[in-house]
């Protein structure tokens, strides 16, 4: 639900009834990440997607019956093949699976206005996760009801607001769940024991600030990079000493243009550990000093710019610093991928796919004739890693 936080926030001001269907739990290799949700409203509009295209039009139909009967459910959707019986169900052709939770929301819901607190949240980059229960399904219709819809918005202090319906106890457990896979930046699946003793499944959806991108260096290939890290979902920073360069006006997309020495500014910030560094100056007296202090931060990337040869005698500078071989080893340069770019704008993508390969372990390799999975599981820990999710054992797959 948060991941289309800025679709749902102008729903619920407009007053629209709507259900959504949020992805809980993926099973081998899937097209899209717990979180992933598509919603629908009482006139038919679909927002968002929880397959890229496999099984929406199953999972809007969900949606539609949630919207007519109010009452929440979960479905399972599993490989479809070319046997008759499954030739036309819905089912992923990827040749894993997915859980969705489907929750309606009536128009005079009592829990609107904790869920548009966590949307608001979320379109302004707060940090904050979202819990609502998974509700048993029933094993033979392969979806079930359950218990009327409610939610909780948690902060990371493990304050909260709204309820589960299921008293104070368990709105307490399901706070302190929610804010631990907060801190760790995971949305997923976690199991509780309600006031009955009986097992409680809950989703958590979590939503952090961005990862910046801090690009140091006013030149036309900084201006491409801030348009696709900005596409990409980080927050932009540009930076460069010098002002005639460093304005808004020629870097539109990034969300701050900042004049500074490149070194003066990072030692003024707190990156966090999902912050990518690249740098396009390829001037010495820039880099080195910017460098040598980045290569020893927890960044999940830092790259710069130049030939090989201007690499080496970077290097040989670096050393001269006092960086060590160790913290050599980080550095990304030449930077990005082989994409054989010339552009700014193809630099850029190569630049971009890089961090998006170190982000989650990629290769870079075409996918043609390999036979690593297309879809992996982040690193524990990682800020991406949503973690593992799964529905109560009675949510089957709609086609296996």
């Amino acid at each position: 639900m948060l991941e289309i936080a800025e679709g749902l926030r102008a729903w619920l001001r407009e007053g629209r009834a709507f259900a959504v269907a949020t992805v809980v739990a993926v099973h081998g290799s899937a097209p899209r990440p717990p979180g992933a949700a598509l919603a629908v409203d009482a006139s038919g509009t679909a927002l968002g997607s929880v397959s890229g295209g496999c099984v929406e039009g199953a999972v809007y139909e969900l949606c539609r019956e949630a919207l007519a009967d109010g009452v929440p459910r979960t479905a399972g959707f599993g490989y479809a093949d070319d046997d008759a019986d499954t030739a036309f169900a819905a089912g992923l052709t990827c040749g894993g699976s997915l859980d969705v939770l489907v929750t309606p929301v009536a128009a005079d819901a009592p829990h609107r206005a904790v869920l548009a607190a966590a949307l608001d949240a979320a379109a302004e980059g707060s940090e904050a996760a979202l819990a609502r229960i998974v509700p048993a399904a029933d094993v033979g219709a392969r979806r079930g009801p359950g218990r009327a819809p409610g939610a909780l918005l948690v902060r990371p202090d493990r304050a909260f607001t709204g309820t589960l319906g299921g008293g104070g106890a368990l709105d307490g457990a399901a706070a302190r769940e929610a804010a631990g896979l907060l801190a760790a930046g995971r949305t997923g699946a976690v199991a509780l024991e309600g006031a009955d003793g009986e097992p409680v499944s809950l989703l958590v959806e979590s939503r952090t600030p961005p990862p910046r991108l801090l690009v140091f260096g006013a030149v036309d290939f900084a201006a491409a990079l801030a348009r696709a890290g900005a596409f990409l979902g980080h927050r932009v920073t540009v930076c460069d000493a010098r002002p005639v360069f460093a304005t808004a006006a020629r870097f539109p997309d990034a969300h701050e243009v900042v004049v500074d020495w490149p070194h003066r500014y990072l030692d003024a910030q707190r990156p966090g550990a999902g912050t990518a560094v690249c740098v396009l100056t390829h001037d010495p007296k820039f880099d080195v000093p910017l460098l040598t202090r980045a290569l020893r931060l927890p960044l999940a990337y830092v790259g710069a710019m130049g030939s090989r040869r201007t690499h080496r005698e970077r290097l040989e500078r670096l050393r001269e610093a006092g960086v060590t071989e160790a913290e050599l080893a980080r550095l990304r340069s030449p930077i990005g991928l082989d994409l054989g770019a010339r552009t700014p704008e193809e630099t850029a993508l190569s630049i971009a796919a890089e961090i998006v390969a170190v982000r989650h372990g990629g290769t870079g390799a075409p996918l043609t004739g390999s036979t690593r999975p297309i879809h992996r599981a982040p690193a524990v820990g990682s800020a991406h890693d949503h973690g593992p999710a799964a529905l109560p054992a009675s949510a089957q797959p709609r086609a296996a």
